[in-house]
């Protein structure tokens, strides 16, 4: 395989996608900002499907592997088929492979759920729903949430891009009474008059790490990609995202089971909470910690001298662009301070059996 730094100069910038409309709309949002910034260059959407796209009979947390909507990608990424790929961060372990980096994390679409009715259900509520109505998700977070607060509904599963999943709501013959998905990828695809209500965050109710964001990957040794996407980068943004994925990574969590966050920085001041369910939503664990960052103001604010021979430190698989390194090992230090302090109230006993559930279901 030729390095990725040989080609001194680069005609075609190639970006991996998945092949669903909203991956493509993400993918090209992502392009449209880098043209702005250099109109000269020139990119191919090389687009694939994920092993997530093509099994749609299984649940997720039932598949259980971590890359399901990322492995086909990395493997294009790792063997210079493509330059960098556009993900919705959510999806993305906090793990990478070897060489992969997070080199830029934009600013966050609302990270909320939001409720989307049938025909047959509008103007009704998730409270109002007659008792035993169904709802769509794929989801273990939203359905233990759904099954702490509103036991006279039932979840199914439902699987597919967001296109397929309303069709389903919409077409099949009342299955589903509502479904609910991410606020930001409806917005993305321009679809906000579909949402019935909003779900709103609360003491119980949080939402998935990442969620609402978009990160983007590449070769950890690709310099001139790495100067290329290090712009896009929204420190607030990408400051919570380290803080979530450190709590998430620090679990040891993922798809397998309800687990959840919701952060916020304000003055420099940054707070999370984090919390694991049980499948059934009855047994509830959370906590919630907030720390001074040291967040340098931009006009004072050196950039980090890029050191030649040593790579820089990554934060949960985050490259820190020009974001002061003492603020990103802040954010990290909290997230993963919270799951320690749930793995003393018995978080990994909780997690196991929602995984030994799903296994033995």
């Amino acid at each position: 395989m030729a390095s990725e730094n040989d080609r001194t100069s680069v005609d075609v910038i190639r970006v991996g996608s998945r092949k669903s409309e909203l991956a493509l709309i993400q993918t090209r949002y992502v392009i449209d900002c880098l043209k702005e910034l250099h109109p000269e260059k020139k990119f191919q959407i090389i687009t694939m499907n994920t092993k997530g796209d093509k099994i749609l009979n299984i649940s997720l947390p039932k598949i259980g592997e971590k890359a399901l909507f990322t492995q086909e990608l990395e493997i294009a990424l790792e063997n210079g088929r493509v330059d960098f790929v556009v993900h919705s961060l959510k999806d993305l372990p906090t793990t990478l492979p070897e060489g992969m980096v997070l080199g830029a994390i934009m600013k966050r679409e609302d990270p909320r759920d939001a409720v989307v009715m049938s025909k047959k259900m509008q103007g009704k509520t998730l409270k109002t729903l007659p008792k035993n109505s169904v709802i769509g998700t794929s989801s273990l977070r939203r359905s233990a949430q759904l099954a702490r607060h509103m036991p006279h509904l039932k979840v199914r599963s439902i699987r597919g891009n967001l296109n397929t999943r309303l069709k389903k709501l919409d077409d099949e013959d009342d299955q589903f009474a509502a479904i609910i998905l991410a606020v930001a990828g409806l917005k993305r695809m321009g679809w906000e008059n579909r949402i019935s209500e909003m779900v709103e965050l609360s003491e119980e109710t949080f939402y998935a790490v990442g969620q609402g964001a978009l990160g983007i990957e590449c070769r950890e040794s690709d310099w001139k990609i790495l100067s290329l996407l290090e712009p896009l980068y929204d420190t607030e943004t990408t400051l919570r995202c380290v803080c979530e994925r450190s709590f998430l990574k620090t679990l040891g969590g993922g798809c397998s089971a309800p687990v959840a966050v919701s952060s916020s920085l304000v003055d420099k001041k940054m707070s999370v909470t984090g919390a694991v369910w049980s499948l059934d939503g009855q047994e509830f664990i959370k906590d919630t910690m907030t720390s001074k960052l040291y967040i340098p103001d931009e006009a004072d604010e050196e950039p980090p001298k890029k050191c030649p021979y040593r790579e820089p430190r990554l934060y949960c698989s985050i490259a820190p662009g020009k974001i002061s390194g003492i603020s990103l090992l802040g954010a990290e230090q909290l997230g993963s301070r919270v799951a320690e302090s749930l793995i003393e109230k018995d978080a990994l006993n909780i997690m196991s059996k929602a995984r030994e559930e799903i296994n033995n279901s």
